[in-house]
C-alpha cells in the first residue's frame, strides 16, 4: 500500500505511517491480499486493543496505543510537545484534514501536506491545483495553526508578490519597433535582476523610515534591503507588459483591450535571510520533531522569537509592496504615462484569520487570498495567459486559490529537456519577445494554466485575461530565489 492510501484509513504520517507501510509489506509478502491488509488496517484504526495479538499488525497496534497513553501532551504522529495553554485536536492519532484541487498532483507534494497535518498545532490545510514539492509545506500548499507560525511554510521568498498596472497607452504600441524599444528601454533602466542585483543610485520609499532594529536580521540587512529596493531577483520572478482583456466592466474600467504591466518578486536577499534564520530558530525550539519534519518547525506567537519573525515577516511585506510599487512607478514615469488601475498580493505570507469560528493563523506558500470579492492575480508563464481573478470564499480553501500555473518539472529536469531555438520558435509562434531567461522557466515546464483555472472554478471567477508581449526574467545561469 501507499501512504496516500494508510492516510486515508487514518494512519497519521511519521513514525506509524513508516512501521505500517513496513508491516503491510511484510504482511502482502505472507500471503495477504491488499483488500484483506486494507481491512486488517481499518479495524485496527478503529480498535487497536482488539489488534495487539494480530500475527502481522501487533507492533502497530501497540504503536497506536502507546500514543494514546501519552495523553494530551504528546502528538502520536510526530512526539511533538503541546504547549499546555494551547487546545490541540481532539484525536491526535489523526492529522488535521485537508483538501486538494486538482488532479495528478506530485505524490511527494501530498506527502508534505500530510506531515504538515500531522502537527499538533494544525487545524486545517488545503492544496492547490498548482501544487509541487517545496521546503515542509509544498507550493500550493495552505496551513491554518494555532498562535504560531512556521518560517518554512510561509517560504523562503517571504511576501513574494504580484502587480499589475493598467497604463494608458493604446495595445497598439505593441506593433511597431519603436515603440516596443520604448517600452523595453523603460524596463531595462529601471529595474535590476539577478542575485544580489542592486541599485548605486539608490531608490526611496518611506518603507526605509520604519523601525528595523527590533530583530537582529532587520538591523544588519537593512542597508542591503536598500540597495535592492527596486530589484527584481531571479527563479520566476519577471516583469512583463501584455495586453488585459476585460470582456466586462469592471476593475474600474470599460470592456476591452488595454496595455498592462505585470511584475512578479518579492523580498530578495533580506526576506531569504530572514527565513534562514528563524527556520534555524525554529528548528532549535522543536528538538523533538523527526527528520523528515524538520521544516515544519514551528515558532509559538507568545515567544520574543515568534514575535520577532512575525513582524520580520510583516515588515518584509511591506518591503516587498515598496519594490513593485517602486518597479510600477519608476517605468510609467519613464514612459510619461499614467496608471488606470492597479491589483496587487502576496503568495508567500501568514495572516491572522478567523476560520472554523476561531482566529488561526493562516499560512498560504505559493497560494493567493481568495475570500468573497478579494481581486488578486494568478500567472501562468513567458508563454501563457494569467489571470486577474475575484474571490469565492470557500471555507474548504481557506479562502484560498492557486499562485500561478506551478512547475510540472524541476529545474534540472527542464535545463535537461528543452533547447532554445525550439521555445523560440515557441515564443515566436505566439508574438511574444523575451528579452531574457533561463532555460529552466521555458513555459513546458509549467502546467497547463487552463487545466488549473477549471481546477479551481468553486474558488474563483476569472475577471479578466493577461496575454504576456514582453517579458523579462533573470537571465541564464542565476541561482533561482523564488
Amino acid at each position: 500500500m501507499k501512504s496516500r492510501q494508510l492516510h486515508d484509513l487514518g494512519i497519521p504520517p511519521g513514525r506509524l505511517m513508516k512501521l505500517a507501510l513496513r508491516l503491510a509489506a511484510e504482511a502482502a509478502g505472507a500471503g495477504l491480499n491488499k483488500p484483506e491488509v486494507r481491512q486488517r488496517l481499518t479495524d485496527l484504526v478503529a480498535d487497536p486493543q482488539a489488534h495487539l495479538h494480530d500475527p502481522h499488525f501487533a507492533p502497530l497496534a501497540a504503536a497506536f496505543l502507546e500514543g494514546a497513553r501519552g495523553g494530551e501532551d504528546t502528538d502520536t504522529a510526530s512526539g511533538a510537545a503541546v504547549s499546555p495553554h494551547r487546545p490541540a485536536r481532539e484525536n491526535l492519532a489523526k492529522p488535521a484534514p485537508f483538501r486538494i484541487w486538482g488532479k495528478d498532483l506530485d505524490p511527494n507534494s501530498l506527502e508534505q501536506m500530510d506531515n504538515a497535518c500531522s502537527l499538533p498545532i494544525s487545524g486545517a490545510g488545503a492544496l492547490m491545483p498548482d501544487a509541487h514539492l517545496g521546503y515542509g509545506v509544498p507550493i500550493g500548499g495552505v496551513l491554518a495553526v494555532e498562535n504560531a507560525v512556521i518560517p518554512y511554510a510561509v517560504g523562503v521568498d517571504i511576501a513574494c508578490r504580484m502587480k499589475l498596472s493598467v497604463l494608458d497607452l493604446p495595445p497598439s504600441v505593441l506593433d511597431t519597433q519603436k515603440e516596443k524599444d520604448r517600452l523595453i528601454r523603460a524596463l531595462t533602466q529601471e529595474t535590476r535582476f539577478g542575485i544580489g542585483s542592486k541599485f548605486t543610485d539608490r531608490r526611496q520609499h518611506a518603507v526605509l523610515d520604519e523601525d528595523w532594529n527590533f530583530s537582529p536580521v532587520t538591523r544588519a540587512e537593512k542597508d542591503k534591503a536598500w540597495g535592492q529596493l527596486g530589484t527584481s531577483g531571479s527563479g520566476n520572478h519577471f516583469v512583463e507588459y501584455g495586453l488585459l482583456t476585460l470582456d466586462h466592466d469592471d476593475l474600474g474600467l470599460r470592456a476591452g483591450v488595454y496595455l498592462a504591466l505585470l511584475s512578479h518578486s518579492g523580498s530578495r536577499g533580506t526576506g531569504a535571510r530572514i527565513a534562514d534564520h528563524y527556520s534555524k530558530v525554529a528548528m532549535s525550539r522543536q528538538p523533538q520533531l523527526e527528520k523528515h519534519l524538520r521544516h515544519l518547525a514551528w515558532l509559538d506567537l507568545d515567544t520574543d522569537a515568534g514575535q520577532e519573525y512575525w513582524h520580520a515577516m510583516e515588515l518584509m511585506g511591506r518591503y516587498a509592496a515598496a519594490n513593485h510599487a517602486l518597479i510600477h512607478r519608476a517605468i510609467a514615469h519613464n514612459l510619461g504615462v499614467a496608471v488606470l488601475a492597479g491589483i496587487e498580493n502576496h503568495h508567500n505570507f501568514a495572516w491572522r484569520e478567523r476560520h472554523f469560528g476561531r482566529e488561526v493563523i493562516v499560512h498560504r506558500k505559493g497560494a493567493t487570498p481568495a475570500s468573497v470579492g478579494k481581486v488578486g492575480i494568478v500567472p501562468g508563464s513567458m508563454g501563457a495567459p494569467g489571470y486577474v481573478v475575484r474571490g469565492k470564499g470557500l471555507a474548504e480553501s481557506l479562502d484560498s486559490c492557486s499562485h500561478g500555473a506551478g512547475r510540472r518539472m524541476s529545474r534540472a529536469a527542464a535545463n535537461r529537456q528543452f533547447r532554445w531555438p525550439d521555445i523560440q520558435r515557441w515564443l515566436d509562434a505566439r508574438g511574444i519577445t523575451l528579452l531574457s531567461a533561463g532555460l529552466d522557466e521555458a513555459p513546458m515546464a509549467y502546467k497547463d494554466i487552463e487545466e488549473v483555472m477549471t481546477a479551481q472554478d468553486d474558488l474563483v471567477e476569472r475577471v479578466a485575461r493577461f496575454d504576456p508581449k514582453l517579458v523579462k526574467m533573470a537571465p541564464a545561469g542565476e541561482r533561482p530565489e523564488d
